[in-house]
């Protein structure tokens, strides 16, 4: 793993010839959002952008539509992203930028969404960083550049301070996860991993790997850059570790001072992959996942979360991520850091423009690095 931080240029976009837009760029709300949540992060990114990249902030999944599971949310949004492409016939990249939930329903709808390359004899989901621009898989037809989440409980949110406005407290956490599902339905179970019969996987286990349900990590890999914006506090909704999918061990204290340019974005790193067995369902977590669904306990619970956890990282981790800290600690409404990372409201949230303007440096330089290293450390 390296980490750099520093000076960074921001490159002029390049325009095509025809001056209509051939990258698509998907924005995808969290749970009870709407397109509005969107409306200074759609402006900053079609000023910075320019006409080249067309800017679409999904509304097919709004409001309680949040509520009907991962996988109805995420079949809704490949369906409304192919509508948008067949459109738009100049269109020849796609990009999804998404905050909280909308990283998982993301992550869905582009394996819905996923052509696989059928000329190669390699597994698609072992991942070659070095051929990942040539491979001719693509999504929604489209050649695969950006894959960003802003807070995305990609673990799932069970765990200790894994949703952190239960404070940490073991009771609350075990008491979540059945009253959950009343408030936020099927989503609320799935985010709890309790979804299922106990001898099937929970749905968030089965979207680490490539399975019946679709091909998640060749989804994933196909995408030219993937890239992690994750709030290391003061996030009362997602915690750092599963928004950055690490394990407890891997978190660091992190540097205070912000990068030039870049108001709290405090630190980047890139993990390249590594090489590991598919995420697997046991019959050990069967039996937990049994326990914790009819008898929680906070032993029990623990115990499930953590075999969840780790099997879900060893198979994200296949992939190469690239990691970006956000720490708001020295804004002047910190406690907002979950809106405040994708600037909810232009008043309440303008904390996180710095966040903003990183990430549309980042669609710009990538899209100006087609030819060379897929992965790009703004600050290096």
């Amino acid at each position: 793993m390296s980490m750099t931080q520093g000076n960074v240029s921001s490159p002029t976009v390049m325009i095509n010839v025809d001056d209509k837009p051939d990258h698509l760029v998907v924005l995808v709300h969290g749970i009870m959002g709407s397109p509005s949540d969107w409306t200074y992060f759609e402006a900053e990114l079609k000023r910075q952008l320019g006409k080249n990249f067309l800017i679409y902030a999904s509304s097919c999944n709004t409001y309680t539509k949040t509520f009907t599971g991962v996988d109805g949310a995420g079949k809704r949004l490949a369906d409304e992203v192919m509508q948008v492409v067949k459109k738009t016939e100049s269109l020849r990249k796609i990009s999804f930028l998404a905050h909280s939930l909308g990283g998982l329903i993301a992550r869905y709808a582009v394996a819905v969404l996923y052509s696989p390359n059928v000329s190669s004899d390699q597994p698609d989901d072992i991942v070659d960083l070095a051929s990942t621009s040539s491979k001719t898989s693509s999504i929604a037809g489209l050649d695969a550049i950006n894959f960003i989440t802003l807070a995305t409980p990609h673990l799932g949110v069970r765990g200790n301070k894994q949703l952190p406005f239960l404070m940490g407290f073991s009771f609350l956490e075990k008491l979540a996860a059945p009253i959950a599902p009343v408030f936020t339905g099927q989503t609320g179970s799935q985010l709890f991993l309790t979804d299922g019969k106990p001898e099937k996987p929970p749905l968030l286990l089965q979207m680490t790997s490539d399975c019946d349900e679709g091909k998640f990590i060749s989804a994933l890999g196909s995408f030219r850059c993937r890239i992690l914006y994750a709030n290391v506090a003061y996030d009362h909704m997602v915690g750092w570790r599963t928004a950055s999918i690490r394990r407890e061990t891997e978190l660091m204290k992190p540097p205070s001072q912000s990068l030039d340019g870049y108001q709290h974005v405090v630190n980047l790193e890139y993990c390249p992959p590594v090489l590991s067995e598919s995420s697997d369902f046991h019959p050990e977590a069967a039996k937990a996942k049994e326990a914790a669904q009819n008898e929680p306990t906070t032993q029990n619970t623990v115990e499930y979360h953590e075999i969840m956890e780790e099997e879900m990282i060893d198979g994200l981790q296949r992939l190469g991520w690239t990691k970006v800290d956000i720490s708001f600690h020295s804004a002047l409404w910190p406690f907002f850091a979950h809106n405040n990372i994708n600037v909810k409201n232009e008043w309440l949230h303008n904390a996180g423009a710095g966040v903003v303007a990183h990430v549309a440096d980042t669609i710009k330089q990538q899209e100006n690095q087609q030819d060379s290293s897929p992965y790009i450390l703004l600050g290096s």
